[in-house]
């Protein structure tokens, strides 16, 4: 299994971007099964607020 954590400042716009792109981009390919694929942010500062 390989994972991949994309990260950016408040985990609601980059990096789910990035991560939802990337699972797509697996699933295209039927690969997504040897993929573990997340997102994170480094502060809390946007906590509560959805995704833009």
């Amino acid at each position: 299994m390989i994972k991949v954590l994309f990260v950016c400042l408040g985990n609601i716009c980059r990096s789910k971007m990035a991560e939802y792109m990337f699972k797509d981009m697996l699933k295209n390919r039927n690969i997504s099964n040897k993929f573990l694929i997340d997102s994170a942010g480094t502060s809390n500062e946007e906590y509560g607020n959805s995704i833009n």
